[in-house]
């Protein structure tokens, strides 16, 4: 995928949710441990979730905003693509797995934080700021919910 806008971006970050809840449901019934495969499981209708958010914001941004360039940034670092699922998850367990996609989800945060210190229009830094938003609350409610998990 050729990253040159901001609607590049989204749409990587989309693609990025479905790998992740691609991975982690195909990971969910390789797993031995019930209370890893109930988080899989959660994970996986978690990131589908904020799959269709961030496609939302692909159909609702301002058009200036999308079409805002940021190859600047993704020249100097490249975003790394991902596609096949070599089951990261499939022996881990419920702390291990929740460690991976905090920093899997980290990684993202970081990219439209940057992104966001990078551009100069207000429409662009507002679409930024608000996907940021949304992805460091969702990963919070992920991570208290697997906390749930655990007092189970």
């Amino acid at each position: 995928m050729q990253i040159e806008t901001i609607k590049d971006v989204l749409s990587w970050t989309v693609d990025f949710h479905k790998n992740l809840k691609e991975c982690v449901t195909h990971c969910s019934k390789q797993n031995q441990d019930e209370r890893a495969r109930m988080i899989l499981s959660y994970v996986s209708g978690h990131e589908a979730s904020l799959e269709r958010m961030v496609e939302g914001f692909l159909s609702t941004a301002n058009r200036n905003a999308l079409d805002t360039w940021c190859y600047d940034y993704i020249g100097k670092h490249p975003i790394v693509e991902h596609g096949h699922c070599e089951s990261p998850f499939k022996e881990l367990d419920t702390d291990h797995i929740m460690e991976k996609i905090v920093n899997h989800h980290q990684q993202v945060i970081e990219l439209y934080e940057h992104l966001y210190s990078r551009v100069d229009i207000d429409s662009a830094k507002e679409l930024l700021e608000t996907v940021k938003n949304v992805e460091e609350n969702e990963i919070k409610r992920m991570v208290q919910t697997a906390n749930r998990f655990s007092d189970m």
